[in-house]
């Protein structure tokens, strides 16, 4: 349960430097539209804060970490974290006003719906093991 906790924090940290580098960037740069940036924030916040401290609610109820729990959410890490690159990647582009190649605009896009893939496969996966450790009523 403490490594919940922990991912949960260091998910929080990670949120609030998005929303910080988010935040400065734009303003250093004069940027004043809409750029993919401002999300991940609440990417990290949503996906990395609180789902990590709802597993940490679940286990305590429910004890339901298994030794195929480490590495599902190996993966849950990295669908999370490639994401939020992509969404850097892209706010980065729209901020300086870079006009990628559409095999470069094309890649980041793949690489961020690999992202969400992975996380959702993960997060579905995570959520069955859950379920099985409940209680049949």
């Amino acid at each position: 349960m403490k490594r919940y906790a922990n991912t949960a924090l260091l998910y929080a940290i990670l949120a609030m430097i998005g929303g910080v580098f988010y935040r400065e960037f734009t303003k250093f740069n004069g940027f004043t539209g809409k750029t993919t940036m401002a999300v991940l924030h609440t990417h990290y916040f949503l996906l990395g804060m609180v789902f990590f401290l709802l597993l940490l609610l679940l286990e305590k109820h429910f004890s339901f970490t298994s030794a195929k729990t480490g590495k599902i959410l190996v993966g849950y890490h990295i669908g999370l974290n490639l994401t939020v690159a992509m969404l850097i990647a892209r706010g980065v582009t729209q901020v300086l006003d870079m006009a990628p190649s559409r095999a470069m605009d094309a890649s980041i896009s793949g690489m961020a719906g690999i992202g969400h893939i992975i996380l959702s496969v993960c997060m579905i996966l995570l959520l069955l093991q859950v379920k099985k450790s409940m209680p049949a009523q």
